[in-house]
């Protein structure tokens, strides 16, 4: 999905993919001229060997100032290994079409105060952002919603590579987990359009970004 997405923004882009979950990484950090860590299904404070070394990897690439891009757990996998926290939200599973906001850090992207909605399927999420970090933008249910370091990570809670389809399948799959209030209230909100290709825009402007 994240290759379908990002090859239609630019058919340029070079794409190599690493199964972490089976140790496989680059031989060398350089390899990449930047580095995207997806979603999962565990959890980011999970104790697992291979999210641990992930970890290292993630304090690695932040020691080298290489670029990476964080999304749902890969957003929350960066905040944990780099001084922040994630726990089980309290309000329970975030579904459905959601409106960000640009806070006022955010004008390299766009102007501040802007909205832009993203697909969101999770029920951890970043509670305290990662040292030295800066909140580019919140929504009611996930105050940290985006978050960069630097000129050389940046990272959303949202999906941008999820299409409506998907959604719905996840929310389907999801129903009885989810509750009929909820899964019918983020049902309702898959009618707004997700706003995907501009939050990869402005993850392509960020990697060239010097």
């Amino acid at each position: 999905m994240f290759s379908k997405v990002l090859l239609r923004a630019d058919p340029n882009l070079q794409l190599s993919n690493y199964e972490v979950q089976a140790g496989e990484y680059p031989a060398s950090i350089n390899e990449c001229d930047a580095y995207l860590i997806t979603g999962s299904k565990v959890s980011a404070y999970d104790g697992l060997p291979w999210i641990n070394e992930l970890k290292i990897f993630i304090q690695s690439l932040h020691g080298h100032q290489k670029k990476l891009i964080g999304i749902c757990f890969g957003h929350q996998l960066i905040a944990q290994a780099l001084g922040g926290s994630v726990k089980r939200a309290q309000s329970g599973w975030h579904v459905g079409i959601h409106a960000a906001k640009l806070k006022q850090h955010a004008n390299f992207f766009s102007n501040t105060d802007q909205e832009f909605n993203l697909i969101y399927n999770h029920q951890d999420q970043v509670v305290k952002m990662p040292d030295n970090s800066i909140l580019l933008a919140s929504c009611t249910a996930c105050p940290i919603a985006m978050y960069s370091i630097a000129d050389h990570i940046l990272s959303f809670q949202g999906h941008i590579e999820f299409d409506v389809k998907y959604a719905k399948d996840l929310l389907s799959m999801r129903r009885d987990i989810l509750g009929e209030e909820k899964y019918l209230k983020a049902w309702e909100s898959i009618k707004t359009r997700p706003e995907d290709t501009k939050a990869i825009d402005w993850i392509l402007k960020f990697l060239i970004k010097n």
